[in-house]
């Protein structure tokens, strides 16, 4: 079987719940034809480049999928017909990737930057050099 990455918007206006309810759709559709989700990661509600279908942000969602190609066949058809998916794409890789995705690692970083910045003493400025302060 073929390793996959398949990845999807949905629309703004959905609850976290609704998304989740999504991806395990995906899963069920993809389980029942002998395929595998071997990794599923929600990245939250993003903005977008520009506007799709009246919506500026949505909801990402990615799933790692190990099955043959019929099967993404049959999710796709089935995502093109969902009103709440506004954008997807599926992706053949060579191999999984270990741990989090890319976009996980970039998100736990930015969230350490900002916690950081609040958290410092001196109001969230840089450290003065040693030049700077002779």
């Amino acid at each position: 079987m073929a390793l996959y990455e398949h990845v999807f918007l949905a629309r703004q206006d959905l609850a976290q719940a609704q998304v989740d309810a999504l991806a395990e759709i995906a899963t069920k559709i993809i389980e029942d034809n002998q395929g595998r989700v071997t990794k599923t990661e929600t990245w939250g509600l993003r903005s977008l480049a520009y506007r799709i279908a009246k919506n500026r942000k949505a909801h990402y969602v990615m799933l790692e999928i190990d099955a043959p190609g019929t099967v993404i066949a049959e999710l796709e058809r089935q995502t093109q017909i969902n009103e709440d998916v506004i954008r997807y794409m599926t992706v053949r890789i060579d191999e999984a990737e270990a741990g989090p995705s890319v976009m996980m690692r970039k998100q736990e970083r930015d969230r350490e930057r900002r916690s950081d910045r609040e958290g410092g003493r001196d109001g969230g400025r840089p450290p003065r050099r040693e030049e700077e302060l002779a």
